[in-house]
């Protein structure tokens, strides 16, 4: 990421500011580059000399505004190096929000938390549990381990694959500890410290922490709120030229965009050109709320396709299981990197999961449940929080928000002091901004996530009443 702008750069971003007072116009509207990414983070601004000159205003007006801006917790000043970008809370703090366990839900203490998009477990989890413990005493004989995975859970994996219309083997399925632990295991057997990956942003940062545990040097591609720019994509590829693309194509997170046949088509070309070798995550991609057929999985059109998948979303987070589906010819490179980490998932949780994937009644019991909760948390939205614009997901398990003025980190500040826990945007930019969104999840009881909505309203007038960074400062000012 680039560390400088230009003032030159600064004073078009910054064209036709507020001027009255000046410094605080300034303020405000620096306040918005950076936290909806224009001006990114962690980059020095212009000396305030330069800025002075560039915009034909006081050195005083400046000054007072670049103050604005530290006293707000959007800009530090670095002794002898100037004056650089920042959030409030840090860039750690905003991604700790994200991936930090969860406070419990409203019967702990009250609190409600949207933090983290999963529900609890659905009917038939202790079922196939209690299945599981029958089958468990065949395999006491032996050692128990298993690093690709039980060979009746692979066959299940691979059966599903196949009806959606990509043929699989049983074994081009590697079981593992859950999607991070997929997305961990690809980044180590197929990246190093030299190696680029391109990254979708907004992204789930758990993801991208997971890939980079290799340290590989991740680069962004923006996901519009209208969904994919290909032709972006095909330049950020040409630009980069990455090893790996992380991509989510099926209720990508937290967007909620599907990526249709004819634009998997165009992407699996780009990468092709490239060299470029697609990890897909489908941990959402089984979340089709309104019955709808979904697109064919993204490895049809891209055969090299390496595919995360995941028992978190579509059954339960307890069973922590996921798997990746490779190429035959990678395969033997994914179980070697596997060896370096694990000898394998646990059995129990395997044959349970072998069990649910059996009975597709658990899984649309499941989607009931969360179309359900979906609408009653849209229909919330709309009535508490009018200003907020979103398209209805039609899956998955969040809708992402753009608030009308960028305050997602103070909104989320705020929204915890009332009891309510939210992701704001930051959290989930790969490169710095999108202060303007809030992910929020459905994944409460219809009557808490109306709560949690009384209670985002009531966060969200406390912000719009405090105003703008200049405003605010101003008050005080003008009171001093």
């Amino acid at each position: 990421m680039g560390q400088t702008i230009s003032a030159s750069r600064v004073a078009t971003l910054v064209a036709g500011f507020d001027r009255s007072p000046a410094y605080a116009g300034l303020a405000e509207t620096l306040t918005e580059l950076v936290g909806d990414g224009r001006i990114g983070l962690g980059v020095r601004l212009p000396s305030e000399r330069d800025l002075t000159e560039v915009l034909d205003v006081s050195r005083t007006t400046v000054t007072r505004a670049y103050q604005l801006l530290r006293d707000a917790g959007y800009a530090e000043a670095r002794r002898g190096a100037g004056t650089f970008t920042r959030v409030p809370g840090g860039r750690s703090r905003a991604h700790d929000r994200a991936l930090a366990p969860g406070r419990g839900g409203a019967g702990d203490s009250g609190t409600i938390d949207l933090n983290c998009a999963a529900t609890s477990a659905p009917p038939g989890i202790a079922a196939a549990y209690a299945w599981a413990g029958g089958e468990l005493p065949a395999y006491l004989g032996g050692h128990g381990y298993f690093p690709a995975g039980l060979p009746a859970l692979q066959a299940a994996i691979a059966e599903r694959y196949t009806a959606r219309g990509l043929p699989t083997d049983p074994d081009q399925v590697v079981v593992t500890a859950g999607a991070l632990a997929a997305a961990a295991l690809v980044a180590r057997a197929l990246t190093g410290p030299r190696d680029r990956v391109l990254v979708e942003s907004p992204v789930y940062p758990n993801a991208t922490q997971a890939i980079s545990s290799s340290g590989a040097r991740l680069r962004a591609m923006p996901v519009d709120p209208d969904g994919w720019d290909l032709d972006a994509v095909g330049t950020a590829l040409d630009e980069v030229r990455p090893t790996l693309a992380y991509l989510i194509p099926d209720f990508q997170n937290p967007t909620g965009h599907v990526m249709s046949e004819a634009d998997r088509a165009t992407c699996a070309a780009h990468l092709r050109r490239t060299g470029t070798v697609a990890v897909v995550d489908e941990a959402h991609q089984a979340l089709a709320l309104d019955g709808q057929a979904m697109p064919r999985p993204f490895a049809v059109f891209d055969p090299r396709t390496i595919t995360l998948g995941s028992a978190s979303k579509s059954h339960w987070g307890g069973l922590r299981l996921g798997w990746v589906r490779a190429p035959h010819d990678q395969v033997e490179r994914l179980t070697r990197a596997r060896l370096g980490l694990d000898l394998g998932a646990p059995v129990m949780e395997q044959l349970a999961l072998t069990r649910l994937l059996a009975d597709d009644e658990v899984l649309e019991r499941h989607r009931e449940r969360l179309r359900e909760q979906r609408d009653a948390l849209l229909a919330a939205l709309a009535e508490h929080l009018p200003e907020w614009r979103f398209r209805r997901p039609a899956g998955g398990l969040a809708v992402w928000c753009e608030l009308p003025v960028a305050r997602a980190t103070a909104l989320a500040d705020e929204a915890e002091r009332r009891g309510v826990v939210v992701a704001p945007g930051p959290a989930f930019a790969a490169e710095g901004g999108l202060d303007r969104f809030v992910r929020v999840p459905w994944s409460h009881p219809p009557e808490e996530l109306v709560e949690a909505c009384r209670r985002l309203e009531a966060a969200w007038a406390v912000v719009r009443e405090r105003g703008p960074v200049g405003a605010a400062r101003r008050t005080r000012v003008m009171v001093a």
